[in-house]
């Protein structure tokens, strides 16, 4: 697996979405609950309403109807599918197949981290640049995100649907994943409303910054292998610190 991002953009000067975990773990989850080996636990149920809310919320009417305001707007509403995606998945209550899935729908929506409204604070998460145009406009490929929303309509519903009486949650086994990746992981915090935190992990041995990192999950606990010999989970990061720097596979 290469450490690069990827960075390949589309005719119009759009980034490509990451989709390969999205079709990965979207196959593994509806298998698992037509199969019934998936029971969704009350935590990732309400998770999946949450974020199923933002799947179909609709298009604010606007009295101003010009081209610029509409895609605003609907860029806004990609980008909150992507905010409550990353706070349902850091809040680390759900369960490993859910993570993965939540982890996979933010990273294919990750082009609006920052768009239409960045963060507001230096110290925010930064996840690579988004394309723009000569204008300096920011270019999203909204009408392919928008495409993904169908089939994320269907799933998390399914999800979001209460269990029958009587059946207790049933959680099938996730496959841990390892990969190698150079550069550094920023854990943020964000102590009060617009004011944001940052501090470079370190290793606790030798003190090294950049890697190469081993990183292994078991999305339950992300582990920091350092080229020194040593590991730790000890580092604080949230999922998406790691998991939206990490190439898609």
């Amino acid at each position: 697996m290469t450490n690069a991002r990827d960075t390949h953009l589309t005719a119009s000067g759009a980034p490509l979405l990451m989709t390969r975990a999205l079709t990965r773990e979207s196959a593994r989850a509806r298998q698992s609950l037509a199969g019934g080996q998936w029971r969704p636990a009350p935590t990732d149920a309400e998770a999946a309403a949450a974020v199923l809310d933002r799947l179909t919320a609709p298009l604010p009417p606007r009295r101003d109807a010009r081209a610029r305001t509409s895609a605003t707007d609907r860029d806004r509403r990609l980008q909150r599918i992507l905010r409550t995606t990353l706070h349902h998945l850091d809040a680390g209550i759900v369960s490993p197949p859910a993570a993965a899935l939540l982890a996979a729908v933010a990273r294919a929506f990750l082009p609006w981290h920052a768009v239409p409204n960045p963060p507001s604070a230096a110290a925010a998460p930064r996840y690579g640049a988004v394309a723009r145009t000569a204008e300096g406009v920011a270019v999203p490929p909204t009408e392919a995100g928008e495409a993904l929303l169908p089939g994320l309509i269907a799933l998390f519903t399914t999800l979001a649907a209460v269990s029958p009486p009587g059946t207790s949650p049933l959680t099938p086994p996730v496959e841990l994943w390892q990969v190698q990746y150079t550069g550094r992981f920023r854990r943020h915090g964000r102590p009060a409303p617009g004011v944001w935190t940052a501090e470079t992990v370190g290793c606790p041995e030798c003190g090294g910054t950049t890697g190469p990192w081993t990183v292994t999950c078991d999305w339950r606990v992300v582990t920091l292998g350092c080229r020194c010999g040593a590991a730790t989970h000890e580092h604080g990061l949230a999922f998406s610190e790691v998991w939206l720097l990490l190439p898609d596979e």
